[in-house]
């Protein structure tokens, strides 16, 4: 896979943008106490702090994790050929509805945590894939 065409400013822009509505997303105005409930928590939020890591490491992964699937989105859209911001909304589209919603349609129905719990993380995702289109797509 060739990485060169890859804009990295762009990617940097995505990584940011989706902690960015990640945590608009998941405020406490928004879905968080929806999803806190829907995913069988209770009390206060730990947010990783049960991890052996802690909070340093789950933003550590959850940042890894957000620019793994930008550059390899970066990489997608240079083999389409999607250069405009419509062709990468709507590749980020379908990417998010052949990829992320299933495989959190599969999960969450075995967790019994469908349809709230699915609806929100697949949200946030779907959210997500059309910035990280549109502007990769339109970030030439």
């Amino acid at each position: 896979m060739d990485f060169s065409s890859i804009n990295w400013l762009a990617v940097l822009a995505c990584v940011v943008v989706s902690m960015v509505s990640g945590s608009l997303w998941y405020s406490p105005k928004a879905f968080f106490p929806i999803w806190w409930k829907g995913i069988g928590k209770k009390g206060e939020p730990t947010m990783g702090g049960d991890t052996d890591g802690g909070m340093a490491m789950t933003w550590v992964l959850v940042i890894v994790g957000s620019a793994v699937q930008v550059v390899m989105f970066a990489a997608f859209l240079s083999v389409l050929g999607a250069n405009t911001l419509a062709s990468g909304v709507s590749t980020g589209f379908w990417l998010w509805l052949a990829f992320i919603a299933p495989t959190y349609l599969v999960n969450k129905l075995f967790a019994d945590q469908f349809p709230k719990v699915w609806a929100i993380e697949v949200g946030n995702h779907l959210l997500n894939f059309l910035l990280f289109g549109a502007i990769l797509g339109a970030w030439q």
